[in-house]
């Protein structure tokens, strides 16, 4: 459903991947969720989307031609900014993507003391 997308919308998905944490890495105003010590979503105070990793830069061009999706501000060319007003199974698709590149990229020890997903 387009145009339903919100912080809380973002926030609800991001809290119901095993072992997300919520964050104020970036201060007050900042939704900053990690797992495993490592950010996997973000949306500032002031941002129309949530900046989200992608598996590489050739990734994050794809979707920047596809949808339009600007590289996320203040993150590596490999992160890009979702904006809230992405249907719904797409956003909740690419945040359980970003979600389990960066659980991917941890430790094996890390991995191993998070919570199963598949």
């Amino acid at each position: 459903m387009i145009g339903t997308m919100s912080r809380d919308r973002v926030n609800t998905l991001c809290a119901a991947l095993p072992g997300a944490e919520w964050s104020k890495a970036f201060g007050p105003g900042h939704d900053v969720w990690k797992v495993g010590g490592k950010v996997f979503a973000s949306a500032g105070f002031s941002t129309p989307g949530v900046a989200l990793k992608c598996a590489g830069i050739d990734e994050a061009l794809h979707l920047e031609d596809l949808f339009g999706w600007p590289k996320a501000p203040y993150f590596h060319r490999s992160w890009v900014l979702v904006p809230f007003d992405t249907a719904e199974d797409e956003l909740a698709h690419r945040v359980a993507k970003s979600y389990r590149t960066v659980r991917a990229g941890l430790t094996k020890k890390a991995q191993a003391a998070l919570p199963p997903f598949e």
